[in-house]
């Protein structure tokens, strides 16, 4: 394995995991909800609930801000360039993959992982554990038994 030093960024990390943070206690303080990015989502491609303006309007925001964040992020720094290591036949299917997962999981890495662990949820640690070792097999399979 080679580390690029240089490509090295524990400022720019650590701001993400802050602002990761924060986003998701303040959706807990303020709203009682869990920032799971697939049930927001999902809730979101469901039919609306016209009645409750208020439950989808919520989501909506905070997936406008996941997408505009970015854009505010290049007012002070350059965005890294995008890689698809790839082909993108094979990216889909990881992508259906993960949509499947996460329904069979009951969420996702950002519900299980960052705000499950923090209420220290038996589930979400056995669903963050076999995230974690579903993805260092799946990468072990990848490089070095298929290659």
């Amino acid at each position: 394995m080679n580390i690029l030093w240089n490509e090295f960024t524990p400022w720019s990390s650590l701001a993400g995991g802050l602002l990761i943070g924060l986003s998701a206690s303040s959706l807990v303080a303020a709203l009682g909800r869990i920032a799971g990015i697939s049930g927001i989502i999902g809730a979101l491609l469901q039919r609306p609930n016209w009645k409750s303006v208020s439950n989808w309007g919520w989501r909506l925001a905070f997936i406008i801000g996941m997408v505009t964040a970015p854009l505010i992020w290049q007012l002070f720094a350059p965005l890294p360039a995008m890689q698809m290591p790839s082909n993108s036949v094979l990216i889909i299917v990881a992508g259906l993959l993960v949509g499947f997962g996460t329904r069979l999981g009951s969420g996702c890495t950002s519900g299980h992982g960052v705000c499950g662990l923090s209420r220290l949820s038996l589930r979400s640690l056995a669903a963050t554990l076999t995230f974690i070792a579903t993805g260092a097999i799946t990468v072990f399979v990848m490089r070095h038994v298929i290659g």
